[in-house]
């Protein structure tokens, strides 16, 4: 028997975080070209199914990928059509906004001087000094990038999809052959699980996208909400950052409806339509339709949004959870890489039938031999 020459294992877990701190690194610096790449990625995959279907009955590749990518660029216009139909009536009543909410405004400050005897003068010493920072952070970045930015994006997007599908088997086979023949397996059952999970996410938020959006809608209609599709389509929208998106929705629901009609009762109601649907969402359409194959827990789910907030802005809040599936994926499969595996799945010891405290019996016979401890009294 050869004798075992593996690296230590702190070799190993200084490598893995090395490696881990490298891609953060490279999100973060290459954030402008990694992340509408990786977003096109997602759409790509979403569109795959279309495209094959359109294969199918004879098109030639370039007219089906075509074909499929003006499908979602038609239904993302008649989206924003109705959207801009709602929002050109919300405009129209900002004046009765703005008033509504500097009449809520003068209340809090006659509130907060009678409470903690705050005079005006002191309220708007501390409220200039939050504006002069928010400013100076605003005038810190490059205003024509900021703008730019999101426009060179739009502009690139359905570039860099037709172009990933268009070489789609050009860069599986790169893929493939990074790695040695005897790996060729594996890698091929990475690739095709990888594909299988950002699939069903990406339909499957699509989906819950939709659900949760009529959900909002018809709740604040039934309260009597002004602008009840339009604030209901926004949350759903922002309910696809993980976690946070949901408590931002709420915010700005229960803003626009307290400005336009001041009403406690009504900005309850709201809050609890909304609690109403995210515990239907996260116990009902979640495990039913997102149905994702790769399981990720909540505490990496949140800190991951977050990690991806402050490495790539909102964008790498939406696009955290599939890049966190795509990693448990790699990591699953990975010898070295296990642990962190199950790091960031969401099964339990417990449910996966093991006991943390007792070793296997093999292993426990081994260390019994090897460290002279009598049977039973091996160190957990």
């Amino acid at each position: 028997m050869l004798p075992d020459i593996s690296r230590p294992h702190y070799h190993k877990f200084s490598h893995s975080l090395l490696s881990l701190a490298i891609i953060a690194a490279a999100i973060y610096l290459g954030q402008d070209i990694l992340v509408p790449l990786a977003m096109a990625g997602l759409i790509a995959v979403l569109l795959r199914p279309v495209e094959q279907r359109l294969t199918r009955l004879g098109m030639h590749k370039v007219i089906a990928i075509s074909l499929s990518l003006l499908l979602a660029i038609v239904l993302l216009a008649g989206l924003t059509v109705v959207l801009s139909m709602q929002f050109s009536d919300f405009t129209d009543d900002l004046p009765k906004l703005r008033d509504n909410l500097n009449n809520v405004y003068n209340q809090a400050r006659r509130w907060v001087r009678s409470e903690y005897n705050v005079s005006y003068r002191d309220q708007e010493k501390y409220l200039k000094q939050a504006q002069s920072e928010t400013l100076g952070n605003l005038q810190a970045t490059d205003t024509i990038g900021v703008v730019a930015g999101p426009l060179g994006t739009l502009t690139l997007l359905p570039i860099y999809v037709f172009l990933l599908m268009y070489y789609r088997p050009m860069l599986l086979l790169f893929v493939v052959t990074l790695f040695p023949d005897k790996h060729m397996v594996r890698v091929r059952e990475v690739l095709f699980e990888i594909k299988a999970v950002v699939q069903s996410y990406m339909v499957g938020l699509l989906i819950e996208t939709v659900l949760v959006a009529v959900l909002n809608s018809v709740g604040l209609l039934l309260l009597g909400v002004q602008y009840a599709v339009l604030l209901g389509v926004i949350g759903a929208i922002l309910n696809l950052i993980p976690y946070i998106g949901g408590l931002v929705a709420t915010a700005l629901t229960v803003l626009v409806s307290f400005g336009n009609q001041p009403d406690l009762t009504m900005s309850v109601g709201i809050v609890g339509i909304y609690l109403l649907v995210q515990f239907i969402d996260n116990n009902v359409l979640v495990p039913l339709v997102v149905a994702s194959k790769v399981r990720v827990n909540a505490l990496v789910s949140i800190v991951g949004v977050l990690i991806g907030g402050a490495l790539a802005g909102v964008s790498g809040m939406f696009l955290s959870i599939p890049a966190i599936a795509i990693l448990k994926v790699i990591f699953d499969r990975v010898e070295s890489l296990q642990p962190w595996g199950i790091l960031l799945g969401d099964q339990t010891p417990e449910e996966a039938g093991r006991n943390l405290f007792r070793l296997p019996p093999r292993r426990r016979k081994r260390l019994i031999v090897e460290n002279g401890h009598p049977e039973g009294q091996v160190p957990s």
